[in-house]
């Protein structure tokens, strides 16, 4: 279905993506991992047409179509649910419709002329079939419900949703088209675990091929069977058969041999070295010559200084092999110890909420809340999509207005805010950001 030859970017002086190259077959769910900016999401960048490449190529088989889901969901500006719905199972209905077609047409046409109808009647009726097209409003319901957006009125607008709920509408979309090829960059970013366990058994059974981008280690033991890994240092892609857990075994081995061949090779260079440096002390003859063994003394050192020269030049070659292209020093894991210099406040209780209500229309996602934070407290916050986790902290932060209850915050306390989506001043560089 993709064939990726020898594909490099950079951008400047950074080189991103150097020599990739890998095939994705029928059937085949890859997950590609790699450490942050390692140019995961550039990858699919390029395979969409979004991002140019430096050199390489890449072809899709003419039959394949290709389903995408960005990183950052689009704003669906000016759409309903019920229009990307539509949108989205299109090419189904015109299969349908062509299916339809061709029955009248076999139904009137001459014997000589059913041979060819009947063999475009079979390829579209099994592409039909293949992408579930007689069970498509089941499968919209299905979709639907295992995302939890199935209460979502389908005629609402898009620009009204929660950024969690326009995600799982555009995964939703996405998943009900069927494409051959599902490019998905991230795709667990905004679901709860009801639907992120619902994702990775439908996956699981998807009739097509997946490449996937994804830190979420027990999504890609349960989604892929291959691990596409894009390697830090030296910007290679490499693969390995079977899932997450397979992936973290096969690469701790690969460590282990790395390490035991690099001391192996630091032994040898050190062993060289000490060679060359008592190679003369230890063969040379250092007693005088006497008066009568001059001649045999000549022939014998002449002798020795070519075991000498001999037994140098060899361990010198020998060096120099190892030397041009040496086991690199393996790399040690990244330790962090997190400390956060902080003033101790001195109030028991740093944010107090009684009676917290908020409504949109005449939906209430927040109705009497009441919670206290202490200075020292460690708290996760969780619950389904669309629970109002987010609208929560806004109303914390100042940005939304609760439309009844009190929310007090002591006054010394310097609140820090991560939203889902930071805005940064683009041009801005990183230093100074």
């Amino acid at each position: 279905m993709l064939t990726v030859r020898h594909l490099s970017k950079s951008y400047g002086a950074i080189t991103v993506l150097e020599d990739i190259s890998f095939v994705v077959n029928p059937n085949d769910r890859a997950g590609i991992v790699g450490s942050n900016g390692v140019g995961k999401t550039t990858l699919l960048n390029m395979l969409v047409g979004q991002e140019s490449l430096d050199s390489g190529s890449f072809s899709f088989d003419p039959n394949t179509e290709i389903g995408y889901l960005p990183q950052t969901t689009p704003e669906f500006s000016g759409h309903t649910m019920q229009d990307l719905i539509l949108e989205s199972v299109g090419n189904l209905r015109q299969l349908e419709e062509r299916m339809r077609e061709l029955e009248t047409a076999m139904s009137n046409t001459k014997d000589n002329q059913l041979a060819g109808l009947m063999d475009e009647y079979d390829h579209v009726s099994t592409r039909f079939q293949d992408r579930g097209g007689y069970e498509l409003d089941y499968r919209i319901d299905t979709i639907l419900d295992g995302l939890h957006i199935s209460y979502l009125p389908h005629e609402r607008e898009m620009q009204t949703l929660s950024g969690g709920e326009k995600a799982r509408v555009g995964l939703a979309i996405l998943l009900l088209r069927s494409p051959d090829l599902l490019l998905l960059d991230e795709p667990t970013n905004h679901l709860d675990f009801a639907s992120l366990e619902w994702l990775e058994s439908y996956l699981s059974k998807y009739q097509g091929a997946i490449l996937l981008v994804s830190h979420d280690r027990q999504f890609l033991n349960r989604s892929v069977n291959q691990i596409f890994e894009i390697e830090e240092h030296s910007h290679h892609l490499k693969k390995y058969d079977g899932n997450y857990d397979a992936y973290m075994l096969a690469k701790a081995a690969e460590l282990i041999k790395w390490e035991e061949d690099y001391e192996r090779q630091q032994e040898e260079i050190k062993e060289l070295r000490k060679r060359m440096r008592e190679t003369a002390r230890n063969v040379a003859h250092n007693r005088p010559a006497t008066d009568n063994d001059k001649t045999a003394y000549n022939f014998f050192g002449g002798r020795v200084q070519n075991t000498i020269s001999r037994g140098v030049r060899a361990a010198e070659e020998q060096l120099r092999r190892i030397e041009a292209d040496p086991v690199p020093k393996p790399p040690k894991m990244m330790q962090v110890s997190s400390y956060f210099n902080v003033e101790p406040l001195q109030a028991e209780v740093v944010i107090r909420a009684a009676n917290l209500t908020k409504c949109w229309d005449e939906t209430c996602i927040l109705d009497n809340v009441l919670f206290t934070i202490a200075s020292d407290a460690r708290i996760l916050l969780f619950g389904p999509n669309g629970a109002g986790k987010t609208t929560l902290l806004k109303i914390v932060m100042g940005f939304e207005k609760p439309d009844k209850g009190e929310l007090s915050i002591v006054e010394s306390a310097r609140i820090g805010y991560l939203p889902q989506d930071p805005q940064m001043d683009l041009d801005k560089t990183v230093i100074e950001t």
